[in-house]
Formats: C-alpha cells, sequence, structure tokens
C-alpha cells in the first residue's frame, strides 16, 4: 500500500470527567475514555489512561507542545503522545496539551510537572461534572496506507479508517449527518469522528471510523451515505 504523512485536525465528541487525583496545585486534567469502551471495557487496564488533556491557562503552540514533549520523552525515557487540544464543555472552553501514552494514572502528578518545568502554566480546578459531553479538537500527525483513491488506513490501527467527503460539512451538519448514518446502518460498536487533512496547499475533509475487526466493505458502506 502507498503511504503518506499529513497534518491535520480531527474533531470528536465524547462524554468527559475530570480527573480528580491530581495534588498539583489543583491543575485541572480532563479524562477522554476510549471511544470504544463499552465494546471492550472489560478488557481494559481500568488503572490506564486512554487519554488525557493538561489543561493550561493559555493556547500553547502546537510547535511548543511537540517540542517539550520530546524533551520530556528523551530526559525521562517516556513515551508520550503530546498534541495542542481544545476542549468546549457547554459555554466554556478549554485549552491544553492532549497526552496519550500515560501508563498510569498516578503518573499524572509527575507529567504535570515535568510540563511545568518546560514553561507551562496550569489552569486550576473547575468543577466539571462526571461523563459532560464535550467537543474535542486535536491537532495530529496522520500516518496512512492507501486503500483506494477515497479510503486510507492508518499505518499504526489497522481498525482505524479514513474516507474523504464529496462535500464539506461544519460540525453542526456532520453532527446530524452522523446520528442519520448510523440510523440507517446494521451494524454498532464503531466511532465516527471528523477530520481535516492539510496537504500540498489544499485542506481535505475527512471522515474517522474505529472499530474492532472493521472490514473495507462495512467502510465503504458507511462512505456511500455519507457522501449519497
Amino acid at each position: 500500500m502507498k503511504k503518506h504523512n499529513f497534518i491535520g485536525k480531527v474533531t470528536l465528541e465524547e462524554k468527559v470527567n475530570a480527573v480528580k487525583s491530581t495534588s498539583y496545585p489543583k491543575a485541572l486534567v480532563i479524562d477522554i475514555p476510549s471511544p470504544l469502551a463499552s465494546y471492550y471495557t472489560r478488557f481494559t487496564n481500568v488503572h490506564k489512561p486512554n487519554s488525557i488533556v493538561l489543561v493550561t491557562k493559555k493556547a500553547n503552540s502546537f510547535e511548543q507542545i511537540l517540542r517539550s514533549t520530546k524533551n520530556i520523552n528523551t530526559k525521562y525515557d517516556l513515551n508520550l503522545e503530546g498534541a495542542k487540544c481544545e476542549v468546549k464543555i457547554g459555554s466554556r472552553k478549554y485549552n491544553g496539551i492532549r497526552l496519550k501514552g500515560v501508563g498510569r494514572y498516578t503518573h499524572i502528578d509527575d507529567i504535570i510537572t515535568n510540563f511545568a518545568s518546560e514553561g507551562f502554566e496550569f489552569n486550576t480546578n473547575k468543577k466539571i461534572k462526571n461523563e459532560e459531553i464535550a467537543t474535542i479538537r486535536v491537532n495530529k500527525f496522520f500516518d496512512m496506507e492507501e486503500v483506494s483513491d477515497t479510503i486510507l488506513r492508518s499505518a499504526n490501527d489497522k481498525n482505524e479508517y479514513y474516507f474523504k467527503l464529496n462535500t464539506p460539512m461544519d460540525w453542526n451538519e456532520f453532527k446530524e449527518k452522523t446520528k442519520s448514518v448510523k440510523h440507517n446502518i446494521n451494524t454498532t460498536g464503531f466511532d465516527i469522528a471528523k477530520a481535516i487533512l492539510y496537504n500540498k496547499g489544499e485542506i481535505n475533509d475527512i471522515v474517522r471510523i474505529i472499530k474492532p475487526s472493521l472490514s473495507i466493505d462495512l467502510v465503504k458502506e458507511i462512505e456511500d451515505k455519507y457522501n449519497n
């Protein structure tokens, strides 16, 4: 398969919680569960975060977050994946560092301390109710394999596919379309998100699908429902 590397953003909606165990001066940490947690929770180590957001006092550049994450990984022999992130909960908007690769919730305090030593300032612990619905937007790199002219697959996760949208949609249009698609397909246990890719001076609107043992036939079926 032909491989591609892109920079882009992914937007998703998930129920989030605040991590209450952090002792670092009331830093606000948002816990983002796996989008398929209900599908395989019993096989997951509940002490290992899927993804967290360290909420900062101001928006920091993607470059600064990447450089600092690399410094911390090198210095402390970690394997963190850092990204610029924005979280909206109702009328509230938070900026932060999205992290994957955190070994245990008990490691979060040390990780916050490490990022503080890189110059980041963190938001104080404001109240977030359990399982509040949040819109999460993450800057990230995409390593992909070309499956067809319109379908791509993650090079790192064989259960993660992407396809191009024929017509760009804003977030509200995408949410309504996604509800319609989910109600008109005989498959459950999958997660859908909206993404954009920057490629050769152009912006491509795409859809991300994650499902254990995801087949190319299901991806094509969902693609048809979005584009036709």
